[in-house]
């Protein structure tokens, strides 16, 4: 068990990021009080999830296929 709690360290990586995102308040400030600002800052920080979300899938794949 403790092999597979390591090898969740992106899965992690990628639910503090969207913590951290949730944190910095842009979501609300775009989507409730419509700040075209914020949303530029949301854009790009969502463009990061992305990536993150991507080495997430590469790690699984990556076990998968061992």
């Amino acid at each position: 068990m403790k092999k597979n709690k390591m090898k969740m360290n992106k899965f992690e990586e990628l639910k503090a990021l969207l913590e951290q995102i949730e944190a910095e308040g842009d979501v609300l400030k775009f989507y409730d009080k419509g700040n075209k600002t914020a949303g530029t800052r949301l854009r790009k920080r969502m463009q990061e999830v992305k990536e993150a979300a991507n080495n997430v899938r590469k790690e699984i794949s990556g076990i998968k296929n061992k």
